[in-house]
Protein backbone atom coordinates (compact mmCIF):
# COMPACT_ATOMS: atom_id res chain seq x y z
CA UNK A 1 0.00 0.00 0.00
CA UNK A 2 1.50 3.51 -0.78
CA UNK A 3 -0.56 6.77 1.10
CA UNK A 4 0.25 10.04 -1.21
CA UNK A 5 -1.50 12.12 0.91
CA UNK A 6 -3.65 12.85 3.27
CA UNK A 7 -6.55 13.18 1.27
CA UNK A 8 -8.75 14.82 3.73
CA UNK A 9 -9.94 15.58 7.50
CA UNK A 10 -14.00 15.08 7.61
CA UNK A 11 -15.21 17.37 10.56
CA UNK A 12 -19.10 16.55 11.38
CA UNK A 13 -21.14 19.54 11.84
CA UNK A 14 -24.98 19.85 12.71
CA UNK A 15 -25.20 22.70 9.78
CA UNK A 16 -23.13 23.32 6.63
CA UNK A 17 -25.15 26.53 5.96
CA UNK A 18 -23.87 27.52 9.06
CA UNK A 19 -20.36 26.08 8.80
CA UNK A 20 -19.41 27.50 5.11
CA UNK A 21 -18.71 31.50 6.80
CA UNK A 22 -16.76 30.47 9.34
CA UNK A 23 -14.54 28.71 6.87
CA UNK A 24 -14.62 30.96 4.39
CA UNK A 25 -14.62 34.21 6.56
CA UNK A 26 -12.34 33.31 9.65
CA UNK A 27 -10.36 30.96 7.60
CA UNK A 28 -10.52 32.61 4.50
CA UNK A 29 -11.35 29.20 2.49
CA UNK A 30 -13.50 28.83 -0.42
CA UNK A 31 -16.18 26.11 -0.52
CA UNK A 32 -15.68 24.67 -4.23
CA UNK A 33 -18.77 21.74 -3.77
CA UNK A 34 -21.35 20.68 -2.14
CA UNK A 35 -22.84 17.04 -2.70
CA UNK A 36 -25.32 14.66 -1.26
CA UNK A 37 -24.01 11.43 -0.60
CA UNK A 38 -27.45 9.42 -0.40
CA UNK A 39 -26.27 6.19 0.63
CA UNK A 40 -24.59 7.58 3.42
CA UNK A 41 -27.06 9.78 4.65
CA UNK A 42 -24.99 12.94 4.67
CA UNK A 43 -24.22 15.95 2.44
CA UNK A 44 -20.82 17.28 2.28
CA UNK A 45 -19.25 20.73 1.86
CA UNK A 46 -14.90 20.99 0.47
CA UNK A 47 -12.10 23.02 1.15
CA UNK A 48 -9.02 22.88 -0.60
CA UNK A 49 -6.01 23.64 2.24
CA UNK A 50 -2.73 23.09 -0.08
CA UNK A 51 -2.95 19.43 -1.25
CA UNK A 52 -5.72 18.46 1.72
CA UNK A 53 -8.92 19.04 1.50
CA UNK A 54 -11.46 19.91 4.49
CA UNK A 55 -14.90 18.17 4.02
CA UNK A 56 -17.86 19.03 5.96
CA UNK A 57 -20.10 16.57 6.82
CA UNK A 58 -24.15 17.17 7.37
CA UNK A 59 -26.13 14.30 8.41
CA UNK A 60 -29.10 13.97 6.43
CA UNK A 61 -30.66 11.71 8.46
CA UNK A 62 -30.53 11.30 12.67
CA UNK A 63 -29.99 7.61 12.13
CA UNK A 64 -26.94 8.00 9.79
CA UNK A 65 -23.29 7.40 10.86
CA UNK A 66 -22.90 11.47 11.15
CA UNK A 67 -26.26 11.63 12.77
CA UNK A 68 -25.12 8.98 15.51
CA UNK A 69 -21.84 10.58 15.94
CA UNK A 70 -23.00 14.13 16.39
CA UNK A 71 -25.53 12.82 19.11
CA UNK A 72 -22.72 10.92 20.80
CA UNK A 73 -19.88 13.08 20.64
CA UNK A 74 -21.33 16.74 19.29
CA UNK A 75 -19.40 18.47 16.17
CA UNK A 76 -15.57 17.98 15.70
CA UNK A 77 -13.02 16.27 13.74
CA UNK A 78 -14.73 12.44 12.05
CA UNK A 79 -12.16 10.83 10.49
CA UNK A 80 -8.75 11.42 8.60
CA UNK A 81 -8.77 10.03 5.01
CA UNK A 82 -5.37 8.98 3.12
CA UNK A 83 -5.21 8.71 -0.27
CA UNK A 84 -4.13 5.01 -1.75
CA UNK A 85 -3.33 3.84 -5.09
CA UNK A 86 -6.19 1.60 -5.13
CA UNK A 87 -8.87 0.91 -2.23
CA UNK A 88 -9.08 -2.84 -2.73
CA UNK A 89 -6.09 -3.65 -2.54
CA UNK A 90 -4.89 -1.78 0.26
CA UNK A 91 -8.22 -2.80 2.12
CA UNK A 92 -7.16 -6.33 1.25
CA UNK A 93 -3.85 -5.98 2.85
CA UNK A 94 -4.82 -3.94 5.53
CA UNK A 95 -7.06 -6.93 6.52
CA UNK A 96 -4.48 -9.67 6.16
CA UNK A 97 -2.24 -7.59 8.65
CA UNK A 98 -4.92 -7.89 11.23
CA UNK A 99 -6.58 -4.35 10.57
CA UNK A 100 -10.30 -4.49 11.48
CA UNK A 101 -12.41 -3.16 8.48
CA UNK A 102 -15.79 -1.46 8.01
CA UNK A 103 -15.73 -1.61 4.38
CA UNK A 104 -14.35 -5.36 2.75
CA UNK A 105 -14.72 -3.60 -0.60
CA UNK A 106 -14.45 0.29 -1.41
CA UNK A 107 -17.34 1.75 -1.75
CA UNK A 108 -18.56 4.68 -3.84
CA UNK A 109 -18.35 8.21 -1.77
CA UNK A 110 -17.94 12.10 -2.02
CA UNK A 111 -16.31 13.44 -5.51
CA UNK A 112 -16.65 10.11 -7.19
CA UNK A 113 -13.88 8.61 -4.81
CA UNK A 114 -14.07 4.85 -4.15
CA UNK A 115 -13.27 4.64 -0.26
CA UNK A 116 -13.03 2.34 2.38
CA UNK A 117 -13.14 2.72 6.32
CA UNK A 118 -10.51 1.19 8.56
CA UNK A 119 -12.00 0.52 12.52
CA UNK A 120 -10.79 2.88 15.27
CA UNK A 121 -10.49 -0.04 17.36
CA UNK A 122 -7.41 -0.83 15.34
CA UNK A 123 -6.39 2.47 14.34
CA UNK A 124 -5.58 3.75 17.59
CA UNK A 125 -8.89 5.22 18.28
CA UNK A 126 -8.91 7.35 14.75
CA UNK A 127 -12.25 6.44 11.85
CA UNK A 128 -9.49 6.24 9.04
CA UNK A 129 -10.53 5.92 5.52
CA UNK A 130 -8.63 5.06 2.45
CA UNK A 131 -9.59 6.46 -1.21
CA UNK A 132 -8.44 6.14 -4.29
CA UNK A 133 -9.56 7.85 -7.78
Amino acid sequence: MNISHIEHIGIAVESIETAIPFYENMLGLKCYAVEEVKDQKVKTAFFMVGQTKIELLESTDPEGPIGKFIEKKGQGIHHIAYAVDNVDESLEELGEKGVRLIDQKGRKGAEGLNIGFLHPKTTLGVLTEICSK
